[in-house]
Parts: structure tokens; sequence; C-alpha cells
């Protein structure tokens, strides 16, 4: 098995939510994704790099609720939180390979679609983030070329992702038992602290992140 960083998923209430968040925070628009029937979720998405991107995720109010908990806490989220960056996904070409102690963590490889786009994703049963959030969920694309290559290049790169954590060591086991590769870097936290992610992103104006820093 072989792995290295796809995507970074923000959450929110609502698209725009999401969107205008990303946007304070880089300076640039996103461009519609699509929706994810066995989900009832939809997303907008930046392209940061060849195999690389941004989604913005929430329930979709239009669609029919599914019959098992929402994927990325959605179903825990209130109406009024603010988006955050809450996760992210790992791409590896063997998700079937990970061993049972793991997928007690990351969940179990579902199928999902959105549009003519195919690929399996791991999901805990709850729909709740691994590890807070700290640990990937991992993601097998069907079609043989990423979906980040055929969005608009708005000049976006992710430079590095810091993942803050009281248990790196356990992190850091799982992306060794994945051979990930990337730059993700894991920094240890107080016990009882929340974990968090923050992102360093390259834009058109200069290397932002997510979230932004408090004034």
């Amino acid at each position: 098995m072989n792995s290295s960083l796809d995507h970074l998923a923000i959450v929110a209430p609502d698209l725009e939510t999401g969107c205008a968040f990303v946007t304070r925070a880089l300076g640039v628009e996103l461009q519609p994704g699509g929706s994810h029937p066995r989900m009832g979720t939809h997303n907008r998405l930046l392209r940061l790099g060849e195999a690389v991107y941004l989604e913005v995720i929430a329930v979709d109010p239009c669609a029919a609720r599914p019959n098992r908990p929402r994927w990325f806490d959605l179903d825990q989220l209130p109406a009024d939180a603010p988006a955050r960056l809450a996760t992210w996904a790992a791409r590896t070409d063997d998700i079937h390979g990970i061993n049972k102690a793991w997928r007690d963590i990351v969940g179990d490889a579902e199928p999902m679609t959105r549009g003519h786009l195919s690929w399996q994703i791991t999901i805990p049963h709850d729909g709740s983030l691994p590890l807070d959030g700290a640990a990937p969920t991992l993601i097998q694309w069907d079609s043989p070329e990423h979906p980040a290559r055929t969005l608009k290049d708005q000049g976006c790169s992710l430079i590095a992702l810091d993942v803050f954590h009281f248990d790196p060591e356990k992190i850091n086991t799982l992306l060794g038992a994945i051979n990930f590769s990337g730059p993700v870097n894991l920094h240890a936290l107080g016990a009882g602290a929340t974990p968090y992610l923050i992102a360093h992103i390259q834009t058109p104006s200069g290397l932002k992140t997510l979230p932004m820093p408090s004034v």
C-alpha cells in the first residue's frame, strides 16, 4: 500500500458559510462540485495542485436524509456552527489492505459517487471524524485521472498541513501503516486539548493559512 495527501475538508452548516470562510482566508472563489446521493450532502471545490484539492462540504437541504449517519460528523453540526477545517483525506492504492485495528479508527471502505465520478472511501459507522479529524480518511479513486485536474487552476497550492493532536505517535503509526508520504507535520497537544489542523496554502496574494490567524 502507498498513500499520499488527497484533499482537505471544510465542514459547514451550509455551502455559502463554508465558501465565505475559505474566500476570506485565501482570497479566491470556489468552483461548483456536486451532490453525494448516498450521504445527502453536496460540495464546492478548490484546486490545490495536480492531485490535491480542498472541498467545502455541507448537508444538501434538497436531498433525502440517508438511512445512516452522514460522513464528516455533519449530523452533529449545529445550524449556527462556524465553518472549520475539520479533517483531511489520504489517497491510497489499496484501501482494503489496512488491518482491522486501523479500520476500527478510520472505518470501512464504502462505494461513493458524485456525478460521473466514483470512488471508495472509509467512513466510521457513526459518521464521526477519525481521531477528531486528525487521522486521515482513506480514499481510492476509480477513475484514472484525479478530479483535481478537471478544476480551474486559480494559483493556489498546498504547502503543508499541520496536525495537532494529544497522541501524535498514534497518528504517525497509522501513517506508517499506510506508507504515507506528503507534507503533513504532526504536533503534540496537552492531554484534554482539542485537536485541530492548520493548512498552509500558497495563493496569488501570498502564503495564507486556514484557519486565519486570530486578530
